[in-house]
């Protein structure tokens, strides 16, 4: 057998310590390349934001929202054909593009495909039910007929929706899942979001409080009757 064959059998036997390292120009050793370190620090700085949720008490589920304290977008989408209100009357087409009745509007995204938004709708139904707000609706990159059928199969609690087939309105808001939901005060603000499916916790600590700040803002700005 060759000598060079013994070398090649005598390193793939040596340990990792006597194995062939780089060294620099004066003899040195280098140490690990950053690329060796680099999952290690992934890793870390991982396990960092996690126990940072774990010890702060704070829902991984509740993601802030940059629009929130931010004018809403003016969006003006057109209706759902077929979709009917509690009286008959057809659904209108969802436009923000300027001031509403005085109330708080509160903007749900929703889509017939999505379950979760299943799972909410009983809620949507029984806020519908609440005259300090106007609930409304995006509906997101769904087909108009199974919308509609979602809709007739469950209830309607929206007074406007909005059809947004491309999801293109929906940019604008931030949408990157369905539900979302945006509560926008009387003057154009968004003063909350929810992202995902309300529970009746989310509604009652989230929600409700946020609607009663923006009214009684809204009763701080009217002007004074004579």
């Amino acid at each position: 057998m060759s000598s060079g064959g013994e070398n090649e059998t005598l390193l793939q036997t040596a340990p990792a310590d006597e194995l062939p390292q780089e060294t620099t120009p004066d003899g040195r050793r280098r140490g690990p390349k950053l690329v060796v370190l680099l999952p290690l620090v992934l890793f870390f700085g991982l396990a960092g934001v996690f126990l940072y949720q774990l010890l702060s008490g704070h829902d991984p589920k509740e993601i802030p929202s940059v629009l929130v304290g931010k004018t809403a977008p003016m969006t003006v989408l057109p209706a759902l054909e077929g979709a009917r209100l509690p009286g008959g009357r057809p659904v209108p087409g969802l436009d923000l593009s300027g001031p509403g009745d005085g109330r708080p509007v509160l903007v749900n995204v929703f889509a017939s495909w999505c379950a979760p938004c299943r799972e909410e709708h009983p809620l949507l139904m029984q806020l519908a039910k609440d005259e300090r707000f106007r609930l409304v609706a995006i509906n997101y990159k769904d087909k108009p007929a199974n919308a509609l059928g979602f809709l007739q199969n469950l209830g309607n609690p929206y007074a406007a929706i909005g059809v947004d087939e491309k999801g293109s309105a929906t940019i604008d808001w931030g949408v990157y899942g369905v539900p979302e939901t945006f509560l926008v005060a009387p003057d154009g603000e968004i003063v909350y979001k929810q992202t995902g499916p309300f529970t009746p916790q989310a509604i009652e600590t989230g929600l409700m409080p946020a609607v009663e700040k923006a009214l009684q803002r809204e009763a701080k700005e009217r002007p004074p009757t004579s």
